[in-house]
């Protein structure tokens, strides 16, 4: 293996060991909010603004149908509703309820807890740093599929 093989699966591998220690993190926040770590990512990506399906898979980078069958058990719950669009007749806004909203706010206080011990052990600068680098990276992957 070349020495930029080597690096490129060094990468891989420690992008999917943080992907699943995220995963894990994301479950134990939610749960408490009686929300699933998927749930949370969704209500997450339409706290600001709604978004069609296809926008929340986009910034998730996961597949139209995933999200869409997460949005309808948060619509049927009554966490997020559709709203109509009006850029596109078919495709749907998703948008968070209040009763989402209070979900999210539930993980707040824990969710501050992890990033304080992150800054505590990384510094805020080095934090940042780091999560540049990561919004790089995945920015530079996104463009390999165009």
């Amino acid at each position: 293996m070349t020495p930029e093989q080597e690096l490129f699966s060094t990468a891989a591998i420690t992008s999917f060991r943080l992907n699943g220690r995220f995963l894990a993190i994301a479950e134990e926040l939610a749960a408490p909010a009686g929300l699933t770590a998927a749930w949370w990512q969704v209500l997450g990506a339409v706290l600001r603004e709604p978004l069609p399906v296809s926008g929340i898979a986009r910034a998730m980078g996961i597949t139209r149908q995933s999200v869409q069958r997460i949005a309808d058990l948060l619509v049927d719950r009554g966490l997020a509703e559709y709203r109509p669009n009006p850029a596109h007749k078919r495709a749907k806004l998703v948008d968070i309820t209040p009763a989402g909203r209070a979900a999210i706010e539930k993980i707040n206080p824990r969710h501050q807890v992890y990033a304080d011990r992150l800054i505590e052990r990384l510094g805020h600068a080095e934090f940042e740093h780091i999560v540049a680098a990561l919004t790089r990276l995945a920015a530079v992957l996104d463009e390999f599929d165009t």
